[in-house]
């Protein structure tokens, strides 16, 4: 596993699940942010976030926001397939924060 950061597009509604030991994870699908459009290939992922945070994330973050994610990132097989979504990428978060596309500057 690699730790690593993204800008994100929440595509999915974050979805909050609690196992039975008490633990919570909330998880949702992403769609890495791209500054240019190198082909039309999709970069979505599988996020998932543990515990308290997740509560957190779910009060402050909807669908179609963009998120900076600092966590653990993995490959697992692809479990999408009913969703129609391609991907094998998860990231486990540690951190978040918000981002707004207002804040960047594009020349051309």
């Amino acid at each position: 596993m690699n730790y690593t950061h993204f800008i994100v597009k929440i595509i999915t509604k974050p979805e909050q699940s609690s196992f039975k030991n008490g633990i919570s994870v909330t998880e949702f699908i992403g769609k890495f942010y791209q500054f240019r459009n190198i082909n039309s290939i999709e970069r979505l992922c599988r996020i998932s976030i543990w515990g308290e945070s997740g509560s957190n994330f779910i009060k402050y973050y909807e669908k179609n926001d963009y998120v900076i994610i600092e966590g653990y990132l993995s490959l697992r097989k692809s479990e999408f397939d009913d969703l129609n979504l391609k991907t094998d990428i998860e990231v486990s978060v540690q951190k978040f924060y918000p981002f707004s596309l207002k804040s960047i500057s594009l020349k051309k």
